[in-house]
């Protein structure tokens, strides 16, 4: 699918499509992407996702993990051309680890085929100290589906391509100026920030970040709203 096909079709139920997916997908585990503007709350309903599945499946079988844990360091970015704009620019495609974000996501569809399924360790984000932090999150062997959500799983520059390791990807459908508010009263609330401030912050980043996940959307698999 390219950037100029038309948007993906809606899914107006997405537990039931993953308890389809269980039932007809022969792989041990499957892994589902979720993508959305800045601000969508990708996180809140691939949290709930996760529990109305465990609820229905009456086990702990689906878990949603973020892409934040795969943030460059604040070290790392200090290292690039020009660390100031860098680290202006964090939460950019390029200020992330996107080689290692594939390599974990391969792990976690490999370590369910093994003979003996495998944990896999997932890295978090430790947002006092703005850095991340190594297998902060255990997946279990038991987990058969695992939701990763995330800005750029559909980008295709900056060293992002994830296309084979994801059985299917979704766009949580948002407006933009709605999902650009809730991060002007986010700003604010977490940094003390006022209006004027959060609203140049997120002229200068967020608003740029969301014109690239726009522009992956068209490939996703399915809308939610």
């Amino acid at each position: 699918m390219t950037v100029d096909a038309p948007p993906a079709p809606l899914l107006a139920d997405p537990v039931t499509r993953i308890l389809e997916l269980i039932a007809r997908r022969p792989q041990p585990r499957l892994v589902l992407g979720l993508i959305g503007l800045p601000g969508a709350g990708k996180s809140t309903l691939g949290h709930r996702l996760a529990q109305e599945v465990n609820i229905r499946l009456g086990s702990l079988r689906m878990q949603t993990l973020g892409m934040d844990g795969f943030h460059r360091t604040r070290a790392a970015l200090a290292q690039f051309p020009d660390p100031a704009h860098a680290v202006r620019r964090r939460g950019a495609p390029w200020t992330f680890d996107a080689t290692g974000l594939a390599d974990r996501v391969r792990q976690l569809r490999d370590a369910a085929r093994a003979p003996a399924p495998l944990a896999v360790a997932w890295p978090g984000f430790e947002h006092g100290a703005g850095d991340p932090v190594e297998d902060a999150v255990i997946v279990g062997p038991d987990i058969r589906v695992v939701l990763v959500e995330g800005l750029y799983l559909l980008h295709q520059a900056d060293g992002w391509n994830l296309d084979g390791l994801l059985d299917e990807c979704w766009y949580l459908d948002v407006d933009l100026e709605t999902a650009m508010e809730r991060l002007i009263a986010r700003h604010m609330s977490s940094w003390a920030m006022g209006r004027d401030q959060a609203l140049a912050k997120v002229a200068a980043n967020d608003r740029l970040n969301a014109q690239t996940v726009a522009q992956g959307s068209r490939r996703a698999d399915w809308r939610v709203g």
